[in-house]
């Protein structure tokens, strides 16, 4: 009798799990069809809701520096590889990446086609309501095993996804845009503090600890990154030593404070030739930068060409 009792559980464990599987693929495949009406062909789309942008891409990519803020990133279809500093991430369908502070990464899709593109979501979170969220719940426990990072992956459950479906419907229904947008979005950031991504950014962003002291420096340093800034000033921001700071900080971020300057700075001049047309010596300067011929050598080495040939080879790969 007890065998057979085994057996049972055994069998209705089995089902249970693929009916979960099949409810996510449909989960995913109803995301997918909205993906496709909003991201016709490959690039990047912004949406009527500000945090939330739209990702195709139909052939696999090169490696492509760029920042990820503070927020969730979702393949629905295909797969992507993001490497942060000696960390690397490989995710497909039904993942997710939550980055709970601003980070420097090295992006690239690792399987897509025309017929099956790569097909993700990217929603920025802010970290006011984020904490305003998490002061109502309880998030999932820690184990002794458990190592803070600033990017964490895991699976996304139905629920999850079905809460990312909904909100991709709200920007079929404009009526209903404003006053329920912030209501799925809290949802969605509850969903993510009882996960084991809650575990990594309450941990990040935990009042008083060396953890948000570090948070405290990436927010500051995106917005003075064109400055003069050292290491020495940057611990006394965190109250730590130098070289405890730097400990901490590449903990953290997977890389050094100053590689981390050098990343943001270089992204922000990509930006400004890409977008406001300035030229290389301009960009380069106006980032912080005081020698051009620095500038261009670092620029190289991160995008893999100079900065006359690299916005050339982006503007035409736009084209298309």
């Amino acid at each position: 009798m007890q065998k057979i009792e085994e057996k049972i559980s055994k069998n209705n464990t089995k089902g249970n799990g693929e009916s979960r599987q099949e409810a996510n693929k449909q989960l995913l495949d109803a995301i997918s069809k909205r993906l496709l009406k909003i991201a016709l062909t490959d690039g990047d789309y912004a949406t009527d809701i500000p945090a939330l942008s739209v990702h195709r891409r139909n052939h696999i990519t090169d490696d492509i520096p760029c920042i990820y803020d503070l927020g969730l990133a979702v393949t629905i279809a295909g797969q992507k590889q993001v490497t942060a500093g000696q960390d690397v991430y490989n995710y497909g369908g039904g993942e997710a990446l939550l980055a709970s502070v601003d980070m420097p990464v090295v992006s690239r899709v690792m399987q897509a086609s025309p017929t099956e593109p790569y097909l993700g979501i990217m929603l920025q979170l802010n970290p006011q309501l984020v904490m305003q969220v998490a002061s109502g719940i309880t998030p999932a426990r820690a184990t002794r095993d458990t190592q803070y990072r600033a990017l964490s992956k895991s699976t996304l459950d139905a629920a999850m996804l079905n809460a990312l479906d909904r909100l991709l419907g709200l920007l079929d229904e404009p009526a209903l845009l404003a006053t329920v947008t912030p209501l799925v979005i809290q949802e969605i950031i509850a969903r993510l503090l009882v996960s084991p991504h809650g575990l990594h950014f309450l941990q990040l962003n935990a009042m008083g600890t060396p953890s948000r002291q570090i948070a405290n420096c990436i927010a500051w340093l995106k917005q003075h990154y064109m400055e003069s800034i050292s290491i020495e000033s940057l611990a006394d921001q965190a109250h730590m030593s130098p070289t405890t700071f730097r400990q901490h900080f590449k903990t953290i971020a997977g890389i050094s404070p100053l590689q981390y300057i050098k990343h943001l700075r270089l992204q922000e001049a990509r930006l400004l030739m890409l977008n406001e047309g300035l030229d290389a010596s301009t960009s380069g300067l106006q980032v912080g930068y005081e020698s051009v011929s620095q500038f261009n050598r670092e620029y190289a080495r991160l995008f893999g060409e100079p900065p006359l040939r690299d916005i050339k080879k982006l503007r035409e790969a736009a084209r298309y």
